[in-house]
């Protein structure tokens, strides 16, 4: 009989207690435990199994799970008799924030303030004469919802002394989606307030705190150094390159085997690696998600589960107010091409509005994007980055469509107007789109206009093109002729017609009016001799059609 699958589950306790479908992770506890790091953070995608594996750690070593072996019996921990030893031994400060989305920063504050007087009520059994003094009974009165930030900032700190001394042993601290309340912030501006209140929070509690024995986080990012972490030396931190604890959050394709196996699913391997494959942490480039892989075989359907658990208006937004730049190498992705970018790990959220190499180490961090191979030859390391599945290739597709839900223009009708030459619907398209949708994205809004607001524009019909589903080759920025042309189209039927695009912005200096930029773009491509990259494949003249885009802030016109 195939295992029970319990969606969702992410308490250890209650995974083994009901004997469902479980891969053994309990060698992360023997990995953490003997690498004798301080303060560890680890960043994987949501959904990785990182909730469920700190609920393991809490039960492992929690002294007040002390006798709870039996949930470790039958699991690879168990086998080693020192670890068995561990179980139950140390007293463990656990909480997570998971839950904390304000949408202000005293929202978000409160939330995290009410965790910490929680905690406080978790571990009563401290308030004892026999370990606390008069301050300390000044202190914990002062704990409350509404104290003083300078109250919260110990808290951790003041929580693990007395419990230290209670217990007459250190502490462990694990901290769960650490975080969740940063990506809100910036989400919801207020960054610069709940970075500089939780600055204060992990200092004391990481960094000077001579009551812990070890503490782990967890999370998506590897936030800045200097937005959270700045004053804390001792950190190990742990990434999707790093090569620690590669096979501990995610499935590898032995465990994915196995499972498939229980389930009788085997014949749909190879399926299931294009679908959930594809994530690369460490040297393992075998990775599968886990969520995904529990949702199909608990239905034997293939889907988007792992793109639909959350929102993901963060990674939307993002993209749609980025750079051409950026547009253009989504356009590259989604044709199952590689991104050479620099990159650094930390995501510096005050960035991500103006930098390029922020939003990929976001994509990155967030399971969008996997690293194929880093080139180190140069001053800066080089990242050869591409969508790890077809998932994820799917819900870049969905993503960008949803960018014209608020147009009653269709998404499609402007590439079948191009196909068919129905320039006159092409152009009430585009000038619809650019004033329903436009003001959202960058157009009057950011340097590129300044420099080259063509390649906005390109890169906005590359996405409409690329998306559509259309039997042709898309390409843009190569070399043909005596230049590089902006974007064709090659047909993979010898009876369709070719298409060469040209993007212009309007120049007063040179032209008088829009109608003069769409003729300088045709004049462009017969007098750098683009067709010539067409010609070369066969393609006669007569099938090869002439665009010209000419544009002036959100005014568009194409002949």
């Amino acid at each position: 009989m195939k295992p029970v699958v319990a969606v969702g589950t992410q308490d250890f306790e209650k995974v083994r207690k009901n004997k469902v479908f479980y891969v053994d992770k309990t060698s992360f506890i023997k990995e953490w435990w003997e690498n004798r790091d301080d303060v560890t953070l680890i960043t994987r995608p949501r959904r990785f199994g990182k909730t469920l594996n700190m609920s393991m750690l809490k039960y492992f070593f929690s002294n007040r799970y002390e006798g709870r072996g039996d949930l470790f019996w039958g699991l690879s921990v168990w086998e080693d008799e020192a670890y068995r030893s561990l179980q139950g031994r140390y007293p463990v400060i656990y909480l997570s924030f998971a839950d904390i989305k304000g949408v202000t920063f005293e929202a978000a504050k409160n939330s995290i303030l009410q965790k910490l007087v929680r905690l406080y009520g978790m571990h009563s059994y401290i308030k004892t004469d026999r370990i606390l003094g008069a301050e300390d009974w000044d202190y914990i009165n002062r704990v409350r919802t509404g104290m003083p930030d300078e109250v919260a900032a110990v808290a951790l700190n003041y929580l693990s002394d007395y419990m230290s001394r209670y217990y007459g042993q250190k502490v462990l601290i694990f901290l769960d989606e650490y975080d969740t309340p940063l990506q809100e912030a910036y989400v919801h501006g207020y960054w610069e307030e709940l970075a500089e209140f939780i600055r204060s929070l992990f200092n004391a509690s990481f960094k000077t705190n001579d009551y812990m024995e070890r503490a782990l986080l967890t999370g998506i990012t590897r936030v800045g150094k200097e937005s959270i972490f700045s004053d804390i030396n001792n950190m190990e931190v742990v990434t999707a390159t790093s090569t620690k604890y590669a096979t501990a959050f995610g499935f590898t394709e032995e465990e994915v085997c196995m499972a498939l196996e229980d389930f009788g699913l085997s014949s749909n391997l190879e399926k299931v690696r294009l679908w959930y494959d594809g994530f690369c942490f460490g040297g393992r480039k075998d990775i599968y998600n886990p969520w995904s892989i529990t949702k199909y075989l608990d239905s034997g359907k293939f889907d988007t589960y792992w793109a639909n658990t959350s929102s993901n208006n963060l990674v939307g937004e993002l993209l749609k107010k980025s750079t051409p730049a950026v547009k253009m190498a989504m356009e590259d992705l989604l044709e199952g091409g590689q991104l050479a970018t620099p990159l650094d790990e930390e995501v510096v959220f005050n960035l991500l509005d103006e930098s390029n190499e922020a939003i990929w180490s976001l994509l990155l961090a967030s399971g969008y994007l996997r690293t194929d191979r880093v080139c180190e030859d140069g001053e800066e390391p080089v990242y050869y980055l591409s969508l790890p599945n077809l998932e994820v290739m799917r819900e870049f597709r969905k993503m960008i469509r949803r960018w014209f839900q608020n147009t009653s223009l269709r998404y499609h009708d402007f590439v079948k107007a191009l196909l068919c030459g129905d320039v006159d619907y092409m152009n009430q398209y585009m000038n619809q789109i650019t004033e329903t949708v436009f003001s959202s994205f960058d157009v009057g809004k950011r340097p590129s206009q300044k420099s080259e607001p063509e390649r906005f524009y390109h890169g906005f019909v590359l996405g409409l093109i690329v998306d559509s589903g259309i039997a042709y080759t898309v390409t843009s920025n190569r070399e043909s002729g005596l230049g590089r042309y902006d974007v064709i189209l090659e047909p993979h039927r010898q009876e369709d017609q070719a298409y060469v695009l040209e993007f212009k912005v309007f120049h007063p200096e040179k032209e008088k009016s829009l109608e003069d930029t769409v003729k300088a773009a045709l004049a462009q491509i017969e007098e750098k001799n683009y067709d010539s990259v067409l010609l070369a494949k066969g393609i006669a003249k007569s099938r090869i059609r002439h665009y010209g885009f000419a544009f002036e802030g959100k005014k568009v016109l194409i002949g």
